[in-house]
């Protein structure tokens, strides 16, 4: 397999004292690929961390910082490919910032995202994960990608994403991540980017639903238009200003998964972080009582919307950050009979999973972004006396390290099943 990384011209390995410096060529071995997409390798005394990269590459890798004994590099050339690296498709891989997987096979992909996962357990939630972490596999790992951010640098007439570590606007044609109907958005800003017609903008966003894609700020007369999206028999509308999972073939599972073991329902649940209701919707067809806690308050208008169209009167949504919500309202609500958390990358606040505990709630569903933030979370409640029930993880960002994963936790022994 030819590699698109062409070799430099070799510079001095090290400063005075013999120290390395940034620029130095180093041949490392990868071993395997660590939380962040990163792979790990060892090598002058060097932790060394390397950018798009496959487990068991060797490859020449050119360092671009060090802090103590790590170092941080990316790959100049591959001099034996591992068995699982690909060929990236995208003319754009390597500069631009988004997908960092694209040089994995798919099954490498998804084992690389259930390690990232084992990782976080053990090291951040001081917890053993399970023998097996199945990350379910997306129906689409191309063109799947229903939401987009573009950056537009009206000075060079860019219109694209970052550029990887950077905040260059990577010129973009075309994006194979990207589902068609928001593809063929992308080329007709280009369009009327040529033209000199598009506005000048710093980013736009694009959203496609059931009916057609909407992008803010708004260029063309239809672009303001809210969507709507069919999941399971619930109608969701929402607008490009809101957040909604980008990977609409599985939010159906993902749901599922989210709400297993609540068939029964109960007296009460919470929904926090709740978005446009996605988890909402289903919620209040199982529980007496349901409240959603979301902090946007586009997103917020939307789910009493949307449970409004559902004929759904035992939901409220209150718009408040989650972690001040709870403080306020705990003593009011009482014990929870099961809370379910949909936070952003950065995770919970302090103050929510603390909320959370003081609820006692029996079962706690947390859907999270990132293995990292949600390890960080899931300590403070194991350290409560949360056990870890079960942990199913969904692959809703191919190409990306990126992964979903949902952790169902119950009230009692600290011991892990």
């Amino acid at each position: 397999m030819k590699s698109r990384f062409r070799r430099p011209r070799r510079e001095a390995d090290a400063g005075a004292g013999g120290r390395l410096r940034a620029g130095a060529l180093l041949d490392v071995r990868v071993e395997r690929i660590l939380p962040g997409g990163v792979g790990l390798a060892h090598a002058e005394g060097l932790t060394v961390f390397v950018s798009l990269a496959a487990p068991g590459d060797l490859a020449r890798v050119r360092v671009e910082s060090t802090k103590g004994r790590a170092a941080f590099a990316s790959i100049v050339e591959v001099l034996e490919p591992s068995p699982v690296r690909a060929e990236p498709p995208c003319p754009y891989f390597g500069r631009c910032g988004g997908c960092d997987f694209q040089q994995l096979t798919y099954d490498a992909q998804l084992a690389a995202k259930a390690e990232i996962i084992r990782d976080c357990l053990r090291r951040v939630a001081h917890a053993e994960p399970p023998a097996e972490i199945e990350v379910v596999p997306s129906p689409e790992v191309w063109r799947y990608r229903s939401r987009a951010r573009w950056q537009h640098d009206a000075l060079r007439r860019h219109l694209g994403y970052y550029e990887r570590g950077s905040h260059r606007v990577c010129d973009v044609a075309d994006c194979p991540v990207a589902a068609p109907p928001v593809a063929e958005r992308l080329t007709r800003l280009r369009e009327l980017l040529a033209e000199g017609a598009l506005p000048q903008a710093a980013e736009f966003e694009a959203v496609a639903g059931d009916e057609g894609v909407a992008l803010a700020p708004s260029v063309e007369p239809e672009d303001g238009r809210e969507q709507l999206r069919r999941i399971d028999g619930e109608t969701y509308r929402f607008d490009a200003g809101c957040f909604f999972q980008i990977n609409h073939a599985l939010l159906a599972p993902l749901v599922a998964e989210g709400l297993r073991g609540t068939a029964d329902g109960g007296e009460t649940a919470l929904d926090l972080y709740s978005g446009v209701g996605l988890f909402t919707l289903p919620l209040a067809r199982r529980f007496r009582r349901v409240v959603a806690v979301e902090g946007n308050p586009a997103a917020a208008v939307y789910a009493r919307r949307n449970l409004a169209g559902a004929s759904l009167t035992n939901a409220r949504v209150e718009t408040s950050a989650v972690g001040a919500w709870l403080a306020r309202h705990a003593d009011e609500l009482g014990r929870a009979d099961f809370v379910l958390l949909d936070p952003p990358r950065a995770g919970a606040e302090p103050e929510a999973v603390r909320g959370i505990i003081a609820l006692k709630p029996a079962h706690v569903s947390y859907v999270s972004c990132d293995p990292a933030t949600l390890a960080r979370d899931l300590r403070l409640l194991l350290d409560a006396g949360y056990r870890l029930d079960s942990l199913r993880a969904f692959d809703m960002f191919p190409q990306t390290h990126h992964v979903e994963t949902v952790v169902h936790l119950r009230a009692g022994s600290r011991e892990q099943n």
